[in-house]
């Protein structure tokens, strides 16, 4: 019999803490300027999944004895994030998930993961002079940043099972200096080619360390921030001629890897949202009108180990002669 899926849990669980602690030291990238979290509001949206076979008879009998009620997980992780000392969403997920299993013994397993909820400064007058408000923030509408952890019992030890760190909903455009030509042409074939085209893409992007510890504990300069991946995706895009969105992947996937040498991999799910074209000449000028592309879309998956990253860098070193 295959082994069987059986767990319960609480989604959509929210928790803003203003003034945490702040998360410096981050290691400086050429692409970005971010090197910081300050933390004034530290937003989550939490989903946690508990496992153990002591639950079997609350599925197969209604038996509630050893049930810790979905209510119960909210508050339990809304007071811990105040316990919470540490200045990381991973750290956070995995302290939280380690109280679960300490405080319910009936509990084996913990999946928790969370999306970040960014806030953003906003502007004041004071004196005269414009500044950063310290008190008023704007909710962000872009990107998120997200990451999970699951814990597992393993005799009075807790081992991690699963983590990763990511960040969605990422949408880039670029107007120029992309191209899709030499693909398969046969009766099938209606999209004509292009060497020249703007390009729109929709962008997850996760990944893992090499030791999990870099990501969980409080350990800044190997701590890999949502922001700086953001900002090698765009800097990569900028200066790649693109062939297709599996090179652009590739190769954002390779700048990670060398950026950040704790991580062991970089994982894409990429979404082709190229607008068509409306209207194609524009008297006196080099502009173009353009409209949302009609569904179905293309999409792509892939993973870029650091295997990967030195195999180009051995053949980019002997390309320049040296063996």
């Amino acid at each position: 019999m295959p082994n069987r899926t059986m767990y319960y849990g609480k989604g959509e669980v929210y928790a803003y803490r203003t003034f945490g602690a702040p998360l410096s030291g981050v290691k400086q990238i050429p692409e970005s300027e971010v090197v910081s979290r300050d933390h004034t509001i530290w937003g989550l949206n939490i989903n946690v999944a508990i496992g153990g076979r002591q639950f079997f008879t609350s599925f197969t009998e209604g038996d509630n004895q050893l049930v810790v009620a979905t209510d119960s997980m909210k508050n339990f992780i809304q007071r811990h994030f105040a316990k919470y000392k540490g200045n990381t969403t991973e750290g956070f997920l995995y302290y939280v998930a380690k109280q679960f299993l300490e405080t319910y013994s009936q509990m084996e397993t913990i999946k928790i993961s969370a999306d970040e909820l960014p806030f953003l400064p906003t502007n004041c007058i004071e004196k005269h002079q414009r500044k950063t408000s310290p008190h008023v923030f704007k909710k962000s509408r872009n990107e998120t940043p997200f990451a999970c952890v699951e814990i597992a019992r393993n005799g009075s030890a807790v081992e991690i099972v699963e983590h990763y760190s990511g960040i969605k909903d990422l949408q880039l455009i670029k107007i120029c200096g992309n191209s899709f030509v030499g693909f398969v042409r046969d009766e099938y074939t209606t999209l004509p080619e292009d060497s020249n085209r703007p390009l729109f893409i929709y962008l997850n992007i996760m990944w893992k360390y090499e030791e999990v510890e870099s990501g969980i504990r409080e350990i800044p300069d190997k701590y890999v921030l949502a922001e700086q991946v953001s900002d090698i995706a765009s800097a990569v895009f900028h200066e790649l001629n693109t062939k297709s969105i599996q090179q652009l992947i590739y190769q954002i996937g390779l700048r990670v890897l060398e950026r950040f040498p704790q991580l062991s991999e970089v994982q894409f799910e990429s979404q082709n949202r190229t607008w068509e074209n409306v209207v194609d000449n524009i008297p006196n000028s080099s502009g173009k009108v353009y409209t949302e592309p009609r569904p179905p879309y293309g999409f792509q998956k892939f993973t870029v180990y650091r295997k990967d990253l030195a195999k180009e860098n051995n053949i980019a070193q002997n390309s320049r002669g040296f063996i």
